[in-house]
């Protein structure tokens, strides 16, 4: 049986899964909640608890739940999945990487830390002037593609005042894209405004940042430079020299 409850509240459908799972149950009642909420215009935060084992869904139910994920795979917005099937949570954890949006797996007992991370705000992405066509960049936390929309606009406008820009980008506390969705922005936001930077200083405590910084400078023709977390004054110089 599936039970899905409409919160409204951020855009959220908890929905519960108890055995057994047939193909009717998506038919008659998880698709047309899903396809109600979705002509609002709003992406869906989902909150799936699922109490049954996966061997307590019909061969049917199995087909449905595949044809549901495909059908509106770009509307959700982040998903979280509870159940204490330990197997279904890595397997999902697993595939999440190819998720559009952010999925995060809890155990039964963690639901409320789930309804919970569907509500937060996750990464940010802040902006600073620093005058003389500087600005300073900051990624923070878990970053999605809801923080890019947020910021594209004031990134636009600074880019638009300024004939070529210098980049300070701050990446000490940045933990990584929520999603495909806010790495394929990522990549859009810097070949958008690449031919306009004059010259880009990143700062980081990660390995793979610094590949990273290797790649964009191949990718997109920069005149950039990675620098650890402890050197940030040297960056600053960098930049201005």
């Amino acid at each position: 049986m599936i039970d899905v409850q409409d919160i409204g509240e951020h855009g959220i459908i908890e929905l519960r899964m108890t055995p057994p799972v047939t193909d009717a149950d998506y038919r008659d009642t998880l698709m047309p909640a899903l396809d109600a909420a979705l002509t609002k215009g709003d992406r869906l935060r989902l909150l799936a608890i699922v109490e049954a084992r996966p061997s307590e869904f019909t061969l049917g139910a199995m087909i449905q739940d595949a044809r549901t994920g495909l059908k509106h795979w770009r509307g959700f917005d982040r998903i979280a999945l509870v159940s204490d099937d330990t197997i279904l949570r890595k397997a999902v954890g697993g595939f999440s990487v190819f998720m559009p949006c952010p999925v995060a797996t809890f155990a039964i007992k963690d639901a409320d830390d789930a309804r919970r991370w569907l509500r937060e705000s996750l990464g940010s992405i802040q902006q600073d002037d620093l005058g003389n066509g500087v600005l300073q960049v900051r990624l923070r936390g878990k970053v999605d593609g809801a923080a890019y929309d947020a910021a594209i606009g004031d990134l636009d406008t600074f880019f638009a005042a300024h004939e070529t820009v210098r980049l300070l980008i701050d990446l000490r506390d940045f933990d990584g894209w929520q999603g495909l969705d806010a790495l394929r922005d990522h990549f859009y936001l810097v070949r958008g405004h690449a031919d306009r930077v004059k010259r880009a200083a990143i700062v980081g405590d990660a390995g793979w940042q610094d590949m990273a910084v290797q790649v964009g400078k191949r990718a997109f023709g920069l005149d950039a430079r990675y620098f650890a977390a402890a050197d940030f004054a040297r960056a600053e110089a960098w930049l201005a020299g």
